[in-house]
């Protein structure tokens, strides 16, 4: 009960100082507005669905890959000497991953919306594709979250950001593609059900992982 109450904390804390600043969610809204802009300039339309989503997910890779890579970086010294005084890595971890996934599942609806007025939207069953756009939100904000967590411990932050991340966001992109496929062809949710399935087992063990590593990474 006392982790879920630093874990609501901290999270608050984050909600709070973001709200007030607002630097990291206008510069990832207009990232996002820009990318989607310079695609259209580019393409003007884009008829095939296939490069359609291929185009949104690398759109929403990159982005939340400029939004969670600075999660630990942009915390001081000092506060994370704070930190460690008064609460614990786990609740450290699992704040992040929270703060994370909520502010990646509100990026995608911003880009999805965004990507689907400029671009005529091809997609047969809405609810599904919402699925796999939320579960994507929330699979980039774990691992992210993750690799960030270990990456802040070395110099080269992003080089080992990107490094670490690789082997474990290609397969999830693949899933992600195949299932959000699915949704654009309007086929039957019943044969989804198997990526939906690796999706959450892959947020799962993300986690895991996070709650079992990030403490040795804390005593440093």
């Amino acid at each position: 009960m006392n982790l879920l109450r630093e874990v609501k904390t901290l999270v608050l804390k984050d909600l709070i100082l973001e709200w007030r600043s607002k630097h990291a969610i206008n510069s990832m809204f207009l990232y996002v507005i820009s990318t989607v802009f310079v695609c259209y300039q580019a393409f003007k339309t884009v008829d095939d669905t296939l490069m359609w989503n291929a185009l949104f997910w690398i759109i929403l890779l990159f982005a939340s890959i400029n939004a969670i890579s600075r999660s630990f970086v942009q915390e001081s010294q000092y506060r994370q000497l704070y930190y460690y005084s008064i609460t614990g890595p786990k609740a450290i971890i699992l704040s992040k991953i929270i703060y994370n996934t909520i502010l990646m599942v509100f990026l995608s609806v911003i880009a999805y919306l965004t990507y689907s007025v400029i671009f005529k939207n091809p997609v047969g069953d809405l609810l599904l594709y919402f699925v796999a756009v939320l579960l994507g939100s929330i699979s980039f904000a774990t691992v992210f979250t993750m690799v960030s967590g270990i990456s802040s411990k070395t110099g080269n932050n992003s080089t080992i950001m990107a490094i670490l991340a690789f082997p474990v966001i290609i397969p999830l992109l693949i899933v992600l593609i195949k299932l959000s496929n699915n949704a654009l062809q309007g086929l039957d949710r019943g044969i989804s059900m198997g990526e939906i399935a690796v999706l959450l087992a892959i947020n799962v063990i993300t986690v895991t992982i996070s709650l079992l590593l990030f403490p040795y990474l804390w005593r440093d």
